[in-house]
């Protein structure tokens, strides 16, 4: 049987995305442009939504949630990459490598449940249209909003809690460009099996029940669109939820195929592309499916601009 070095580690090393230098210049370029389009784009919906009255409503608050997420999101993933590439320095404390999986997992927790609750909202304006007002009042947006970073927080401090008393790794070098679970899970010095039936009944409540409730809630959107005679009704119905189902589907596809598997499929190598497409573009993207699905939000911003020009 081979042995296996054990360390007692006080730091990791970052391999990043690939070893070749002559690939570094064009990776860094390349991710501070999807990095600062992402904060730009989100930040662009945020102003929007601040500004325009008519965009004072249930869904478009869910939305400049969702944009708040992002943009954390983008930065805790992001950040320490664009740093390394600047300075050359790979190396990440061992409590910043946990503090940054933490925020990573938490903020992925949040979106699941945010999406649901705008997957309930999107139900309500279907199939209650007359009662949306009285439903979907501020009072339950605050709760709804509120329970997702709630139950964000406190459904993944527990298993990160049992992964900081853990230092002993067979080495310190990360093969990926940020502190992913399952990659740090790679490295224990001991079979990572209980900790992976953790993250399967984990991913249960944070990634499964949302979806199988944001499924549900399409299931009854779809029976009552259906009902309705007119073609061009139900082509406005099903446009007014495109959006949000398009993020969705980028969020469910995208993650079930990096998690939902058992570890000895995950090739490092292969996934690192895959992990950054969601890590990087899915924030940039977000916004862009909003605004350009969305004839709302393309009239808010050409108001501001108008408002722009008026003032200067």
């Amino acid at each position: 049987m081979e042995n296996k070095t054990q360390t007692w580690v006080e730091f990791f090393t970052i391999k990043g995305i690939s070893d070749l230098p002559q690939l570094q210049t064009p990776i860094f370029l390349l991710v501070l442009v999807i990095y600062l389009a992402s904060l730009s784009g989100n930040a662009a919906i945020l102003l929007l939504i601040c500004k325009d009255h008519q965009l004072r409503t249930p869904m478009y608050y869910f939305l400049s949630q969702l944009s708040i997420m992002d943009m954390c999101y983008s930065t805790v993933t992001m950040h320490k990459t664009l740093v390394m590439y600047i300075t050359g320095d790979k190396t990440v404390s061992f409590s910043a490598c946990i503090a940054q999986m933490y925020f990573y997992i938490v903020l992925l927790c949040c979106e699941f449940v945010l999406l649901t609750a705008m997957s309930y909202d999107r139900y309500v304006a279907v199939c209650n249209p007359l009662r949306y007002s009285a439903i979907m009042n501020g009072k339950v947006c605050s709760l709804l909003t509120s329970a997702s970073w709630i139950l964000g927080f406190s459904e993944v401090t527990p298993a990160i809690y049992i992964i900081y008393d853990i230092h002993c790794f067979q080495s310190n070098e990360i093969n990926h460009f940020f502190c992913d679970l399952l990659v740090i899970m790679k490295l224990f010095c001991y079979k990572a099996s209980n900790m992976e039936h953790l993250i399967y009944v984990m991913s249960i409540f944070v990634g499964f029940l949302p979806f199988t409730l944001t499924l549900t809630s399409y299931v009854f959107i779809v029976k009552n669109v259906l009902q309705i005679q007119s073609s061009t009704g139900r082509h406005k119905t099903f446009y007014t939820c495109s959006s949000h189902i398009t993020v969705v589907s980028l969020l469910y596809i995208t993650l079930f195929c990096i998690y939902m598997r058992p570890s000895r499929s995950f090739t490092l190598e292969s996934d690192k592309l895959l992990m950054l497409f969601y890590t990087a573009l899915t924030p940039m993207l977000n916004p862009l499916i909003y605004s350009l699905n969305n004839k709302d939000v393309k009239m808010a911003f050409r108001h501001l601009i108008k408002k722009n020009k008026v003032l200067l």
